[in-house]
């Protein structure tokens, strides 16, 4: 079965890490790039990074969590991981991975757009709070 799922999300205090894991199968997660989503109450699904593949070696992170957040893959697990360090509320919401309908490349600007994944996990969530 293709699925993408996430784990890892939790409860943090401001300035807290957390590490979000997104695991796949039915597919090679390194032969394309993946993106991670967020998405607050009453807010649209917004991107925060995405990870090409090892070949291509270009990431991006929104401005937000540059500096913040990072992320890596590990290949012989098939998992995707986004690190995010010193949490803030604002970082509070539902965080997605998803699979790009094709490619290897996150490409700018089109990896923030979600209409470019075709692939999407059922989500964690995440809560910065004190």
């Amino acid at each position: 079965q293709v699925q993408l799922v996430e784990s890892g999300g939790g409860f943090v205090q401001p300035g807290g890490s957390l590490r979000l894991s997104c695991a796949a199968s039915g597919f090679t997660s390194n032969d394309y790039a993946i993106g991670w989503f967020r998405q607050a109450p009453g807010n649209e699904r917004e991107a925060v990074a995405c990870i090409s593949s090892d070949s291509v070696g270009i990431n991006y992170y929104v401005g937000s969590v540059r500096g913040r957040f990072s992320v890596s893959r590990t290949n012989n697990v098939n998992t995707v991981y986004l690190q995010m360090r010193t949490l803030k509320p604002e970082d509070t919401g539902i965080y997605y991975c998803a699979r790009v309908i094709s490619g290897r490349a996150c490409e700018h600007p089109r990896w923030l757009s979600p209409v470019q994944y075709g692939l999407w996990g059922q989500g964690t969530q995440v809560t910065v709070s004190s």
